[in-house]
């Protein structure tokens, strides 16, 4: 998770976080949304569209994902369904400047 380099945050931590300016990428593909339901509040960007979604025209995010585009100064929270792929979308994100 992004909040803090390679630190997992808790579903409560979590809770707090969402009611202050942050964003939630959930990088589960979207046949695991469609089965196992939308986390509220989060944006889904399946992981092996992240790096391209993150280098995106500003307009082009809001018109694929129906959100406003990150800013690499903006505080990201990465979930997924293990871990495994959050810590990768970490990756992704500090390697694309994202700090936060």
């Amino acid at each position: 998770l992004c909040a803090e380099a390679e630190r997992g945050v808790s579903y409560e931590e979590l809770k707090e976080l969402k009611k202050s300016s942050v964003v939630h990428i959930d990088v589960r593909e979207r046949w695991e949304v469609d089965r196992d339901g939308k986390i509220p509040a989060s944006i889904n960007i399946p992981l092996k569209e992240l790096v391209e979604a993150l280098q995106m025209d500003p307009t082009d995010f809001r018109e694929l994902y129906n959100q406003k585009m990150p800013a690499k100064s903006d505080h990201v929270v990465f979930s997924c369904f293990a871990g495994s792929r959050s810590k990768q979308a970490l990756n992704f994100a500090t390697s694309l400047g994202f700090s936060r």
